[in-house]
């Protein structure tokens, strides 16, 4: 197979999973690890991709991120980190779908005797490990959306019967006034019972869904604790999240996260 098939094959897996591990191209392609840490290179070069350990997942503004819509940011790798670190050992949580959903599971690979309830398939095989007997990792089951996670009634049914400590959203867009949305509402539909399986709810949003609305409402933020974001929020949104009670995590760079102490 030449090098264009193979990240053209990449790029499919990463639009409709979020993500894709660079093990699952091995095996399905049945080539070399190196080989495909190489073609996973040239897709970040060329900003189809971002790089996160052990695969990649979408780019926002790119033919393989969500919609495809709002400016090219790498953010998400950074985003997942500081979602992750609100995540205790022996923590039960609901991980939505989205490319920064499998940023977070990427983190979370290390967290100790994790369960983990998903509509992603990516998510689930970011986190499955059969060599680890302390981490449950529940796939809902439900039909496959356009942007690769699970909907409709088993998913639905499953997380009807679920308890968890924590769920964490992958935001599509989040506006003070309209709160958490989306554009595909058999997702909404998981998401918001996420929201009512937990008791703490962390949203993750990048810098281009901050401050846009979108077609149905997930949440409103009065249900968010933690907004984890790479926006620059103005004075007055700080304060309307302040009075919501929503705490705000900020990621400025790569490097400097600003997060007030909080239990989740």
């Amino acid at each position: 197979m030449l090098a264009q098939q193979r990240q053209e094959f990449i790029l499919r897996q990463v639009a409709q999973n979020g993500g894709v591990r660079v093990s699952r191209i091995v095996g399905e392609l049945g080539v070399s690890d190196m080989t495909v840490r190489r073609d996973i290179d040239v897709l970040v070069a060329k900003g189809l991709v971002t790089k996160v350990h052990g695969g990649a997942i979408a780019t926002r503004g790119s033919s393989a991120g969500d919609g495809g819509t709002g400016p090219t940011t790498n953010s998400y790798p950074v985003l997942g980190r500081a979602a992750a670190s609100l995540v205790d050992d022996g923590a039960t949580i609901a991980l939505s779908a989205g490319a920064a959903a499998y940023a977070v599971a990427t983190e979370l690979r290390t967290t100790a005797g994790l369960s983990v309830v998903t509509n992603s398939p990516s998510v689930e095989e970011a986190l499955h490990d059969p060599s680890r007997d302390d981490r449950t990792v529940v796939l809902t089951g439900g039909a496959r959306t356009a942007n690769g996670g699970l909907a409709g009634p088993v998913a639905i049914d499953t997380l009807a019967r679920t308890h968890v400590d924590v769920a964490i959203i992958s935001a599509a867009a989040v506006d003070i006034e309209a709160g958490v949305t989306t554009s595909n509402l058999q997702e909404a539909q998981v998401e918001r019972a996420m929201i009512h399986a937990a008791r703490r709810v962390v949203v993750v949003a990048d810098r281009a869904a901050w401050g846009t609305a979108l077609l149905t409402t997930v949440s409103d933020l009065s249900r968010v604790d933690v907004l984890v974001t790479d926006a620059v929020l103005s004075e007055g949104a700080r304060r309307e999240l302040g009075r919501r009670s929503v705490r705000v995590y900020t990621v400025n760079s790569p490097a400097v996260i600003q997060m007030p102490a909080v239990a989740l």
